[in-house]
């Protein structure tokens, strides 16, 4: 039995999720992301560091962008092979996928204009890293699994999904080798959810494993409250609404953007904050709430209760979906306040820059961030204090209010995952610490060498691990 694991992305950094497994000679990755951070992005465009075609089999665990984002340019480089994954990551995935690439042309369109205009060449080719087209490709290769029900990948390899508890159709892989009457189970976490989270069922626990590749995104952090979440969602709106501004979310499309509805449905069914309109201005967050109500089977008890009930959180009165430019456009004629929710949650496209551009300088709005801000993106810069921030070529003055909600992040904190690896009755031979930036990933690893004692490592880009 000869099993090699090479680490492709998401060491030291939070994007680019890609791991490669090689058992015997069967090349299988487990997600292929986009890299997001700026300082990273040459990944993207570089020749990947194993030959397309020469891998087998993709696992995907979720249909986030920096774990399936890849996906079209390994395809178009020569990846014929299988992707497995759920049948709500499918749905997903393929909603994401066309709309990076929708992105990806607008972008290097913009890139070209303005760099035509100002007689330079930027960084990366005035040229989108795919196009639709490529992304159509892809469709066809992808093979929907359910949960808790084994695969086979060839003679020796058994793969399972089960529950991450992250997004809707989101999973951790347990693949299980047997050769020569040896097994070996490999572990992938994936993006651990959170437990007693609205909508989606908590994460799966698991007795054993040899070997575990584990996120650490809040790896050195707690989380606030839950409870505190319809607080300060509660004083911003309100305070938004006195001085006459607006308060702008940029939310990511999938899961964030339906919880936050949930929260919103939830304080306007109170009375706790005024009925307000609610603009939810992305078409790719429109379309990934049509997959949840497609998939009610992935819902936990308190959902399946409101829908029949009639309070669905995704069709209140206030709720106003807005697919077309035109429509986006509008928003800026509203006088009186309003809520509007856009993407990207890491403000990195979309028109949530747009809305930037209209309301960062006006002290009356707030700008309320409701999730992770990676190290690079815009919203990063934001979050961390900058008085001025670039957006489409031109400088903008900070001047509303910003503020950051933690508890709402769909990743497990640092107890959290602490919790999930020690529902393993013994230790595993190796942890593997991964999707985390650099100072969180290591202080998760000295925190579970400290507590648990385990064998843990934080590799580094192209390192490979031989599991024996």
């Amino acid at each position: 039995m000869n099993i090699k694991l090479k680490f492709l992305g998401a060491t030291r950094n939070v994007t680019g999720s890609r791991h490669l497994l090689d058992v015997d000679g069967k090349r299988i990755l487990i997600d292929c992301g986009l890299y997001q951070e700026r300082e990273l992005r040459y990944r993207n465009w570089d020749p990947f560091p194993v030959a397309p075609e020469s891998i087998d089999t993709i696992l995907l665990t979720h249909a986030h962008l920096d774990h399936c984002g890849f996906l079209p340019k390994l395809v178009r480089d020569g990846f014929k092979g299988k992707i497995l994954c759920t049948s709500a990551t499918v749905d997903i995935s393929k909603i994401v996928l066309l709309d990076s690439a929708h992105l990806q042309q607008e972008d290097a369109e913009l890139k070209k204009k303005r760099h035509r205009k100002e007689g330079r060449r930027g960084k990366y080719p005035e040229i989108p890293l795919y196009t639709v087209s490529d992304v159509e490709k892809v469709f066809p290769l992808f093979i929907p699994v359910f949960y808790k029900q084994p695969v086979k990948i060839g003679k020796s390899i058994e793969v399972t999904f089960y529950d991450a508890g992250h997004i809707l159709g989101s999973a951790m892989i347990k693949i299980k080798v047997t050769s020569n009457g040896k097994s070996r189970i490999i572990l992938f976490s994936g993006d651990v959810g959170r437990w007693n989270k609205p909508i989606i069922r908590d994460p799966t626990l698991f007795n054993e494993a040899d070997y575990v590749v584990v996120e650490s995104t809040y790896g050195n952090r707690l989380h606030e409250d839950s409870l505190d979440i319809d607080e300060i969602l509660c004083t911003n709106i309100n305070s938004a609404d006195k001085k006459g501004g607006n308060v702008v979310i940029p939310s990511f499309a999938i899961e964030r953007s339906q919880e936050l509805l949930y929260h919103l449905n939830q304080l306007l069914l109170e009375d706790r904050i005024p009925h307000l309109l609610v603009f939810i201005d992305s078409p790719m967050a429109i379309n990934v709430t049509e997959v949840f109500e497609k998939h009610p089977d992935y819902f936990d008890r308190e959902m399946t209760k409101l829908e029949k009930e009639g309070k669905n959180p995704f069709n209140f009165p206030t709720l106003k979906l807005t697919r077309t430019t035109e429509e986006s456009k509008g928003i800026n004629h509203i006088r009186s306040s309003c809520i509007i929710i856009a993407g990207s949650g890491m403000c990195t496209g979309g028109r949530i820059k747009h809305h930037l551009i209209n309301n960062i300088s006006r002290p009356e709005s707030t700008v309320l961030f409701v999730g992770y801000q990676a190290k690079g993106t815009l919203g990063r810069e934001i979050v961390e204090g900058k008085k001025e921030v670039r957006i489409h070529g031109k400088m903008y003055r900070i001047k509303a209010k910003i503020v950051q909600i933690h508890g709402l992040s769909a990743h497990a904190d640092k107890n959290e995952l602490l919790k999930w690896l020690s529902s393993l009755r013994f230790p595993p031979k190796h942890l593997f610490v991964v999707h985390g930036e650099e100072e969180s990933a290591l202080e998760f690893a000295d925190t579970v060498r400290e507590k648990m004692n385990w064998k843990v490592s934080v590799p580094e880009y192209q390192d490979e691990a031989i599991l024996d």
